[in-house]
């Protein structure tokens, strides 16, 4: 079959509904939702590398949107790049592959390559130098480098990602099967939206949910520095970059609906699968947070995931346990390849797709994430010393170093918990029941039964030193699963292996 993958820049779960109608409509509704789709890091460089390996981030060692946390650097390229899933496809599957749009954060940087490096695995490439623009960047084509300007009709750059897809599809070879991947900017900062869209949702705001404009009372430190209320100007200003983000994604819709047409005239939609999801979410007030991501609450770590195609039903929603490690894993199954030649985490989601009955899943997986900070002081808060980052004009701050932690995220019969540990010097713990408190507002670290804080904290000692199929063993609230105490106390306890720069 072919397989078309749309990823989208920073797009929480509950926000992509309104503006991507058209996708909706012929992904969606043509096929299956996935109401529990999940990243297990909040960070565009460290996502895409999980989805590209079907790695968790303690395996592909990439842990942040810099050069020195292994996004797309020489080390990057040397260990993992040769084994992502479309360097398999294509080597291994017969598959003409082809890229357009963000790739990692780091790429095209002088110091790994410069945009002269095309990875392993794409026949075509077509990828943007760093972060997401909409005007104002340069391409790698193929190697080459291919600058773009501000004139709309020929440089904005969803439009341009769209009218390569359409070659690709219009001339690609029609004796072997392909492989495309899609990667917009939007709905990722600069928030730039294509002209006709910039009077769109004039009175749309951000979701004033419990959550939003609430202090974050009994949370990490990082999220009670937080000035609740907020500002006036800090409310004004997520308001509208809310708003850009849904007008950038109608260029999107359009885009979807050109390729979805395209495949319809050739006569290959029916053997087409067709993905559509995000590399993480987004916040916009929540505990009087302004915007940002790499938190560890459902706003950030939950993404829409989409799929239509053979075999997979219209309409259908599925509550499963999903997560973006799973791609990798779902797209080599439907090309035929033995899963078990991988050292990939994640599981195939081919067995959902089909509706296949009494398939046995996981009920958990983990959330990890390292912390960013400057050495100095950030020059518009100096009052909060070193060691935060990402501040705002009225000094609320989204990152520190100390913001680093791992969670166990549970979903099963009986529980929909999430428990964290942060790796400072308290070794703070948040643990949240999501089905009394979905918005996730009371911390029951304290309150909750000794037994299940025991036996979550040795599974996140599990997941995080886990590897291949060591991901996929029981959870806590499977039949299946073992517990021994004294493991807690052993040498090799939580206490003693953390996640940090060491461990990754």
């Amino acid at each position: 079959p072919g397989i078309l993958t749309f990823l989208a820049d920073t797009l929480w779960v509950f926000f992509f509904q309104t503006p991507l109608k058209k996708t909706n409509a012929l992904i969606a509704q043509m096929g299956i939702t996935f109401l529990n789709a999940y990243v297990p890091s909040a960070l565009c460089c460290p996502s895409r590398a999980s989805i590209l390996t079907g790695k968790y981030p303690h395996n592909h060692h990439v842990v942040n949107n810099t050069l020195e946390g292994n996004c797309s650097s020489k080390l990057w390229q040397k260990i993992q790049e040769p084994y992502t899933f479309p360097a398999l496809l294509k080597s291994m599957c017969g598959y003409q592959t082809f890229f357009a749009g963000k790739y990692l954060n780091e790429y095209g940087a002088e110091d790994a390559g410069g945009v002269g490096h095309v990875p392993p695995g794409w026949s075509f490439w077509y990828a943007l130098e760093k972060n997401s623009k909409y005007y104002n960047y340069t391409l790698s084509v193929n190697g080459k480098a291919r600058r773009h300007g501000e004139n709309y009709s020929v440089d904005y750059l969803t439009d341009v990602l769209a009218n390569m897809s359409l070659d690709f599809l219009e001339y690609k070879s029609n004796f072997e099967p392909f492989f495309m991947m899609i990667s917009t900017p939007a709905p990722h900062s600069p928030w730039t939206p294509a002209p006709q869209y910039t009077k769109s949702f004039q009175n749309v705001s951000a979701p004033r949910n419990s959550n939003f404009n609430i202090h974050g009372k009994n949370k990490h430190w990082l999220i009670r520095q937080a000035k609740t209320p907020m500002t006036n100007s800090s409310i004004q200003f997520l308001d509208d970059a809310y708003r850009k983000r849904w007008q950038t994604l109608l260029s999107v819709d359009d885009l979807v609906e050109k390729l979805v047409k395209k495949l319809e005239l050739n006569g290959e939609l029916d053997n087409t699968y067709i993905f559509y999801t995000s590399d993480n979410g987004f916040h916009t007030g929540q505990f009087s947070l302004p915007i940002d991501k790499r938190q560890l609450y459902e706003f950030d770590i939950k993404v829409p995931l989409l799929v239509r195609g053979p075999g997979v039903k219209p309409n259908q929603t599925n509550t499963m346990l999903v997560a973006n490690i799973d791609l990798g894993p779902t797209i080599l199954d439907i090309a035929g390849y033995d899963l078990n030649k991988t050292q990939m985490d994640g599981m195939s989601l081919l067995p959902l797709l089909r509706g296949d009955k009494n398939v046995t899943w996981r009920s958990d997986f983990l959330v990890e994430y390292q912390g960013e900070g400057y050495n100095g002081s950030d020059p518009t808060c100096p009052g909060l010393g070193p060691g935060v980052t990402h501040c705002f004009p009225d000094c609320v701050c989204e990152d520190s170093y100390n913001n680093t932690y791992a969670c166990v995220r549970t979903l099963s019969t009986s529980w929909d918990l999430q428990y964290c540990e942060f790796d400072d010097r308290e070794v703070f713990v948040e643990v949240y029941n999501l089905t009394a408190d979905p918005h996730q507002i009371n911390n029951i670290a304290k309150t909750i039964d000794q037994e299940i804080l025991e036996k979550m904290n040795y599974r996140l000692m599990m997941l995080q030193s886990c590897s291949g199929a060591t991901c996929r063993t029981p959870g806590v609230f499977d039949p299946g699963y073992r517990f021994d105490p004294r493991l807690m106390f052993s040498n090799h306890g939580i206490r003693a292996r953390r996640f940090s720069t060491q461990s990754l």
